[in-house]
C-alpha cells in the first residue's frame, strides 16, 4: 500500500494548502471589509498608528479596527492611556483575532505575531499617524495595496509596527511582505479585492502598487 499512499500524498497536500490558501484570502477580504466600514464611520482610513504627546508610536490600526471586526469586548477591555505593551495591554496579545493568522503560516497556537502588515509609507495607504481617505487615492483603488502578507516579519498584532517599503521594497523579503504560499504573496487592495502578486513581479509596477498619488501607469500584474 506504500505506493499508491505515497502518490496520493502530493495531491493531499496540495488541496491542504489550497484550503489554507482560500483561508488567508478570506482574512484580507475581512480586513478589507473593517477598513472601509472604519472608512464608512470616521471619514478616513485608521492611521497607521496612534502616537503620543511626543510623536512616539502607540496603538496600531489594527487595534483600532477591533469593533468593525466584531471585536468590540476585546477593544473595551484594550486602554488607550498606555502603550501597546504596557501592563494591561501586554494581557490582551495572546488574544489575537484568527484574522490575523495566516494558517499557512508554521507559527505555533500560541503565536502572537500578525500575518499581515500595512504598506506604510508617505505616499501610501498608511503614511504614519496621519488618515488617508479614498479620494487621496489619485491612481485608483485598484492599483493601489492597502495590506500585504508579512509572514516572517514577526510583529506582534497590537505593536504599532507595519512594513517600510522604502527599507523594504521588493517581494519576497523576510523582513518585509512576504508569506509561506508558493511563488508569491497575497495582497489586499484599496477597492477591497484581494491579489496574488507573483515573487517576479517586476519593481517598479511592485513600486507603482505600494502609492496610492504616484501617477504612474500600472500594466496587468
Amino acid at each position: 500500500m506504500g505506493g499508491p499512499v505515497a502518490l496520493l500524498l502530493p495531491a493531499v497536500q496540495q488541496a491542504r494548502e489550497a484550503a489554507r490558501r482560500s483561508q488567508c484570502k478570506n482574512n484580507l477580504k475581512m480586513i478589507g471589509l473593517a477598513l472601509h466600514n472604519y472608512h464608512e464611520q470616521h471619514g478616513s482610513l485608521p492611521p497607521a498608528y496612534v502616537a503620543d504627546a511626543n510623536g512616539k508610536p502607540m496603538h496600531s490600526w489594527r487595534v483600532l479596527i477591533l469593533p468593525q471586526l466584531d471585536q468590540q469586548a476585546l477593544y473595551d477591555e484594550y486602554k488607550f492611556s498606555e502603550p501597546w505593551d504596557g501592563p494591561n495591554n501586554s494581557r490582551l496579545l495572546s488574544r489575537m483575532p484568527a484574522v490575523f493568522k495566516c494558517p499557512s503560516h508554521a507559527g505555533g497556537a500560541d503565536d502572537t505575531t500578525t500575518a499581515y502588515a500595512a504598506v506604510f509609507g508617505e505616499h501610501c495607504a498608511f503614511p504614519g499617524a496621519k488618515s488617508v481617505s479614498f479620494k487621496d487615492f489619485t491612481d485608483g483603488t485598484s492599483n493601489t495595496m492597502l495590506v500585504a502578507e508579512a509572514s516572517h516579519a514577526a510583529i506582534p498584532w497590537m505593536k504599532p509596527e507595519d512594513v517600510d517599503v522604502k527599507k523594504h521594497p521588493t517581494i519576497p523579503d523576510m523582513q518585509g511582505f512576504s508569506s509561506d504560499h508558493v511563488g508569491g504573496l497575497q495582497v489586499l487592495m484599496a477597492d477591497g479585492s484581494v491579489r496574488f502578486l507573483s515573487q517576479h513581479l517586476s519593481p517598479q509596477t511592485l513600486q507603482a502598487l505600494f502609492t496610492r498619488d504616484g501617477d504612474e501607469k500600472i500594466g496587468d500584474f
